[in-house]
């Protein structure tokens, strides 16, 4: 997840929050879409479902997760040989909504 327009936010946010809240938002939101996709990961030797892990930066207001295996993506969107059986995709369409509610929830 990537938020653009940080300084029109921090503007809106000082009035109604903390930035405290948002890095709150930006890291809950990471560490469930962590766990989504770890759930979601087709198993078979456990190591790509092992591999995903989250990061912060920006000072905690930019999060990634992501797997960290070369065949990660072959297993996402399938190749010729092998169907696709997403786990990314899955795992961030969910949290988009819910990180976009929670941070409209800030602004209220």
């Amino acid at each position: 997840m990537k938020i653009t327009g940080i300084d029109a936010l921090q503007k809106k946010l000082r009035k109604n929050a903390t930035l405290d809240d948002v890095k709150h938002v930006v890291k809950s939101n990471i560490v469930s879409m962590n766990k989504n996709m770890k759930n979601l990961a087709p198993v078979d030797t456990g190591n790509m479902k092992r591999s995903i892990t989250s990061e912060f930066t920006d000072g905690g207001f930019t999060g990634t997760t992501e797997p960290h295996t070369d065949y990660a993506w072959y297993v996402e969107y399938g190749t010729r040989f092998q169907a696709a059986q997403p786990f990314v995709k899955p795992a961030f369409d969910v949290q988009k909504k819910v990180f976009k509610n929670d941070l409209e929830r800030l602004l209220k």
